[in-house]
């Protein structure tokens, strides 16, 4: 099962319908049929925010998110959960939200090159050690009238230090900081639910 986020609202794309649905409510849901109906309905969703969750169906997933992505304009992002010498985890504050550090894939660059340049970038630090991929997360928004559908590949990453880290202010990071597993539950009221998914990969 794939969860796209609209924002707190989720889509959820199953191939496991009744499976999927023991755990979880819905307020609508879409067998595919074709891409024009998948529009129709994904339009529908954005529109009413009251429904908080729908399940799109009727595919395997992997098909069913390539049919989500021709909806879309489809980015890649990657980024990192990172660990230091005493374990706290590196978590940076933008826009007023808790956020881990992550961008945008450059060309000819790989996903992996991504997340550790990402990372150093919006916290200067570095050397990194890159340890194993945690999950992938898939949100939506506009911006200057482009509906995008962004994939953001997260990878459980290491600092052999516990140097202080250095926010990338001109990307709007007001703070980077190192804070104890102890304190996660402070973030977690004031993060999106993207980061919940990852923090809940790395087991946290």
């Amino acid at each position: 099962m794939y969860k796209v986020f609209f924002k707190d609202r989720i889509l959820f794309l199953t191939d496991s319908l009744e499976q999927d649905l023991i755990s979880n409510d819905f307020d609508a849901l879409h067998k595919f049929t074709s891409h024009h109906e998948l529009k129709l309905f994904i339009e529908s969703f954005e529109d009413n925010t009251d429904l908080q969750k729908a399940f799109l169906y009727g595919r395997p997933k992997d098909q069913l998110l390539t049919e989500l992505k021709k909806c879309y304009k489809f980015i890649v992002a990657a980024g990192g959960l990172v660990s230091n010498a005493n374990d706290d985890l590196l978590v940076i504050h933008r826009l007023g939200v808790y956020d881990l550090p992550k961008g945008k894939a450059e060309l000819d660059e790989s996903i992996e090159e991504t997340a550790l340049r990402e990372v150093t970038e919006e916290c200067g630090i570095t050397p990194l050690q890159l340890e194993y991929k945690l999950c992938s997360t898939f949100h939506t928004y506009q911006q200057k009238g482009i509906n995008y559908l962004k994939e953001t590949v997260w990878y459980m990453m290491k600092f052999n230090a516990i140097t202080e880290p250095v926010p990338q202010t001109e990307e709007n990071i007001v703070s980077a900081q190192w804070l104890a597993v102890t304190k996660l539950d402070d973030i977690k009221q004031n993060t999106y639910p993207s980061i919940l998914e990852v923090l809940q990969s790395a087991g946290f």
